[in-house]
Protein backbone atom coordinates (compact mmCIF):
# COMPACT_ATOMS: atom_id res chain seq x y z
CA UNK A 1 0.00 0.00 0.00
CA UNK A 2 1.25 3.59 -0.79
CA UNK A 3 1.61 6.37 1.47
CA UNK A 4 -1.67 7.92 1.28
CA UNK A 5 -0.33 11.49 1.36
CA UNK A 6 2.67 11.43 -0.93
CA UNK A 7 1.42 8.64 -3.10
CA UNK A 8 5.10 7.85 -3.79
CA UNK A 9 6.68 5.93 -0.95
CA UNK A 10 5.56 2.48 0.84
CA UNK A 11 2.75 3.39 3.84
CA UNK A 12 4.49 2.11 6.94
CA UNK A 13 3.29 3.68 9.59
CA UNK A 14 -1.32 3.38 10.20
CA UNK A 15 -2.44 6.22 12.24
CA UNK A 16 -6.01 5.54 14.06
CA UNK A 17 -8.54 8.31 14.84
CA UNK A 18 -11.47 8.31 16.33
CA UNK A 19 -13.13 11.29 16.65
CA UNK A 20 -17.21 11.76 17.95
CA UNK A 21 -17.24 7.78 17.04
CA UNK A 22 -16.23 8.09 14.23
CA UNK A 23 -13.02 6.03 13.38
CA UNK A 24 -10.49 7.49 10.44
CA UNK A 25 -7.26 5.49 9.42
CA UNK A 26 -4.21 7.23 7.79
CA UNK A 27 -1.85 5.03 5.91
CA UNK A 28 1.49 6.95 5.52
CA UNK A 29 5.14 6.51 4.77
CA UNK A 30 7.84 7.64 8.22
CA UNK A 31 8.28 10.53 6.23
CA UNK A 32 5.27 11.99 5.89
CA UNK A 33 4.26 10.75 9.17
CA UNK A 34 6.83 12.37 10.91
CA UNK A 35 5.66 15.43 9.06
CA UNK A 36 2.53 15.95 10.04
CA UNK A 37 3.61 16.70 13.47
CA UNK A 38 1.55 13.53 14.72
CA UNK A 39 4.40 11.20 15.16
CA UNK A 40 7.14 13.61 17.29
CA UNK A 41 7.79 10.50 19.32
CA UNK A 42 9.56 8.73 16.60
CA UNK A 43 12.22 10.56 16.45
CA UNK A 44 12.99 11.18 20.01
CA UNK A 45 16.00 8.89 20.70
CA UNK A 46 14.71 8.98 24.80
CA UNK A 47 11.65 7.10 23.75
CA UNK A 48 12.00 3.10 23.41
CA UNK A 49 9.76 0.18 24.34
CA UNK A 50 11.98 -0.18 27.61
CA UNK A 51 11.76 2.86 28.56
CA UNK A 52 8.10 2.82 28.09
CA UNK A 53 7.76 -0.01 29.98
CA UNK A 54 10.20 1.24 32.64
CA UNK A 55 8.03 4.42 33.13
CA UNK A 56 4.81 2.07 33.18
CA UNK A 57 6.43 -0.02 36.18
CA UNK A 58 7.83 2.81 37.99
CA UNK A 59 4.59 4.67 37.86
CA UNK A 60 2.19 1.61 38.52
CA UNK A 61 4.73 0.89 41.59
CA UNK A 62 4.52 4.56 42.65
CA UNK A 63 0.62 4.73 41.77
CA UNK A 64 -0.50 1.94 43.48
CA UNK A 65 -0.89 2.52 47.57
CA UNK A 66 0.56 0.10 49.71
CA UNK A 67 2.06 -1.73 47.12
CA UNK A 68 6.09 -2.12 47.85
CA UNK A 69 8.68 -3.59 44.03
CA UNK A 70 9.35 -7.17 45.37
CA UNK A 71 12.82 -7.31 47.06
CA UNK A 72 14.09 -10.82 46.77
CA UNK A 73 11.49 -11.76 43.25
CA UNK A 74 13.74 -13.76 40.98
CA UNK A 75 13.66 -15.36 37.99
CA UNK A 76 14.99 -18.83 38.22
CA UNK A 77 15.90 -19.91 35.23
CA UNK A 78 17.64 -16.96 33.98
CA UNK A 79 18.61 -14.76 37.83
CA UNK A 80 17.35 -11.69 36.51
CA UNK A 81 15.62 -9.91 39.20
CA UNK A 82 12.68 -7.63 39.24
CA UNK A 83 14.52 -4.72 40.29
CA UNK A 84 17.06 -5.47 37.40
CA UNK A 85 13.81 -5.89 35.19
CA UNK A 86 11.85 -2.56 36.00
CA UNK A 87 14.95 -0.74 35.77
CA UNK A 88 15.84 -1.96 32.18
CA UNK A 89 12.18 -3.12 31.34
CA UNK A 90 13.43 -6.09 29.50
CA UNK A 91 12.85 -9.35 30.49
CA UNK A 92 15.51 -12.23 30.55
CA UNK A 93 13.90 -15.06 29.55
CA UNK A 94 10.38 -16.57 28.36
CA UNK A 95 10.25 -17.97 32.55
CA UNK A 96 10.53 -14.82 33.48
CA UNK A 97 6.72 -14.04 32.77
CA UNK A 98 5.46 -16.59 34.98
CA UNK A 99 7.97 -15.14 37.52
CA UNK A 100 6.75 -11.85 37.29
CA UNK A 101 3.36 -12.48 36.52
CA UNK A 102 1.75 -10.73 39.79
CA UNK A 103 3.60 -7.74 38.45
CA UNK A 104 3.21 -7.71 35.29
CA UNK A 105 -0.60 -8.66 35.21
CA UNK A 106 -1.13 -4.87 35.86
CA UNK A 107 0.96 -2.95 33.13
CA UNK A 108 -0.45 -5.49 30.54
CA UNK A 109 -4.25 -5.15 31.65
CA UNK A 110 -3.27 -1.07 31.64
CA UNK A 111 -2.01 -1.38 27.79
CA UNK A 112 -4.02 -3.34 26.35
CA UNK A 113 -7.12 -3.60 28.38
CA UNK A 114 -6.97 -7.49 29.12
CA UNK A 115 -4.22 -9.70 30.32
CA UNK A 116 -5.21 -12.48 27.96
CA UNK A 117 -3.94 -12.15 24.06
CA UNK A 118 -6.83 -13.63 22.02
CA UNK A 119 -5.23 -12.74 18.41
CA UNK A 120 -6.41 -11.88 15.55
CA UNK A 121 -7.76 -14.09 12.18
CA UNK A 122 -8.51 -13.05 8.75
CA UNK A 123 -12.01 -12.38 8.28
CA UNK A 124 -12.61 -15.44 6.22
CA UNK A 125 -11.66 -17.90 8.80
CA UNK A 126 -13.17 -16.10 11.95
CA UNK A 127 -16.73 -17.94 11.73
CA UNK A 128 -15.30 -21.10 11.61
CA UNK A 129 -12.39 -20.66 14.16
CA UNK A 130 -15.16 -19.02 16.47
CA UNK A 131 -17.78 -21.72 15.56
CA UNK A 132 -14.80 -24.29 16.46
CA UNK A 133 -13.88 -22.16 19.66
CA UNK A 134 -17.24 -22.78 20.97
CA UNK A 135 -17.56 -26.82 20.08
CA UNK A 136 -14.90 -26.75 22.28
CA UNK A 137 -16.43 -24.91 24.93
CA UNK A 138 -19.90 -27.29 24.42
CA UNK A 139 -17.50 -30.62 24.91
CA UNK A 140 -16.26 -28.75 28.36
CA UNK A 141 -19.52 -28.23 29.72
CA UNK A 142 -20.85 -31.40 28.00
CA UNK A 143 -18.20 -33.65 29.73
CA UNK A 144 -19.40 -31.55 33.18
CA UNK A 145 -22.51 -32.47 32.68
CA UNK A 146 -21.69 -35.85 32.53
CA UNK A 147 -19.18 -35.86 35.39
CA UNK A 148 -22.77 -34.01 37.51
CA UNK A 149 -24.95 -36.93 36.26
CA UNK A 150 -27.11 -34.13 34.11
CA UNK A 151 -28.25 -36.12 31.14
CA UNK A 152 -30.48 -34.21 29.84
CA UNK A 153 -28.40 -31.24 29.56
CA UNK A 154 -25.43 -33.62 28.21
CA UNK A 155 -28.34 -34.66 25.63
CA UNK A 156 -28.77 -31.52 24.37
CA UNK A 157 -25.51 -30.18 24.72
CA UNK A 158 -24.48 -33.24 22.44
CA UNK A 159 -27.40 -32.51 19.97
CA UNK A 160 -25.96 -28.47 19.90
CA UNK A 161 -22.32 -30.37 19.35
CA UNK A 162 -23.68 -32.14 16.03
CA UNK A 163 -25.53 -29.34 14.46
CA UNK A 164 -22.64 -27.17 14.77
CA UNK A 165 -19.58 -29.68 13.59
CA UNK A 166 -22.92 -30.77 10.88
CA UNK A 167 -22.27 -26.55 10.25
CA UNK A 168 -18.50 -27.13 10.05
CA UNK A 169 -18.09 -29.82 7.67
CA UNK A 170 -20.96 -27.92 5.12
CA UNK A 171 -18.30 -24.55 5.34
CA UNK A 172 -16.00 -24.62 2.09
CA UNK A 173 -12.94 -25.40 2.91
CA UNK A 174 -10.06 -22.95 3.69
CA UNK A 175 -6.21 -22.80 4.23
CA UNK A 176 -5.25 -21.63 7.76
CA UNK A 177 -1.76 -20.94 8.13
Amino acid sequence: MLCQQCRKRPATVQITQITDGHKVELHLCEECALKSGKLDFISDPQVSLENFLTGLLQSDMNAAPGVTRPAGLQCKACGMTYQEFSRTGKLGCAECYRYFLDQLEPVFRRIHGNTRHHGKLPRRLEGAARTRREVQELRDRLRRAVEAENFEEAAALRDEIRRLEAALAQAPETTEG
